[in-house]
């Protein structure tokens, strides 16, 4: 059973998915929340960072550190590549322009559908490096209705891409423990109360008319919340 988590260990919270699951109205269910604010998708934005964070890591690693801190050479500077103040500054810089805390935020962060790459592990224990302390909610779809939407049905196979996301995505969640829960949209649009063992999972009291509205209410950009992204 996954252990209940504490309000100040649930700083960040990052949704998990892929395009057309249903993770808008999943956002919104969250941010029902009192004092819960998860943003949308940003196009994968902090993969770029972890490029950065990786690239620095990797060439600091890589030079003689007598040489490279002499002005002569090519790679002068790099050996003192500072991992924990480029973790502190991703993460300032992430705050203070992709999740944006307002007054009263006590949980932050977003979701995405860009959890493809090859290192996924790596790059999640990046996010982990830079919010310490985060969560992840894997929210998942039934894969034939996923393909069958209008974001998937121009791309070459698309049950087959779904299907190799979803299984890159539960893959690399194993190596999350206690710090990932999954959701399957099915489950809980045909019966809310499927969702009490995630507000369980977030120390977060289970409030079913509150629920209840949110799914009432249209998601995504398509105007229903069984198309949603």
């Amino acid at each position: 059973m996954t252990r209940g988590l504490g309000v100040q260990e649930l700083r960040h919270v990052f949704v998990m998915t892929y395009g057309r699951s249903g993770s808008t109205l999943l956002m919104g269910i969250l941010n029902s929340i009192p004092g819960w604010l998860i943003r949308g998708e940003n196009r994968h934005a902090m993969r770029h960072l972890y490029d950065f964070h990786r690239s620095g890591l990797a060439e600091r690693d890589r030079v003689d550190p007598a040489r490279a801190s002499q002005p002569t050479h090519p790679w002068f500077g790099i050996e003192g590549f500072p991992e924990q103040a480029s973790l502190e500054h991703i993460r300032a810089l992430a705050e203070a322009t992709l999740l944006r805390p307002e007054p009263g935020t006590r949980v932050t962060g977003y979701k995405e559908i860009r959890w493809y790459d090859a290192d996924l592990p790596d790059y999640l224990a990046f996010l982990r490096q830079v919010f310490p302390g985060a969560r992840f909610v894997l929210n998942t779809r039934n894969l034939e209705d996923v393909a069958a939407s209008n974001y998937w049905t121009h791309k070459d196979d698309p049950l087959g891409q779904v299907s190799a996301i979803e299984q890159k995505m539960l893959a690399a969640a194993e190596g999350l423990g206690d710090a990932v829960h999954r959701v399957h949209y099915d489950d809980y649009v045909a019966d809310p109360g499927s969702l009490r063992g995630l507000f369980d999972w977030l120390g977060e009291p289970w409030d079913a008319d509150r629920v209840e509205a949110v799914l009432a209410t249209p998601h995504s950009r398509r105007g229903k919340h069984r198309d949603a992204g």
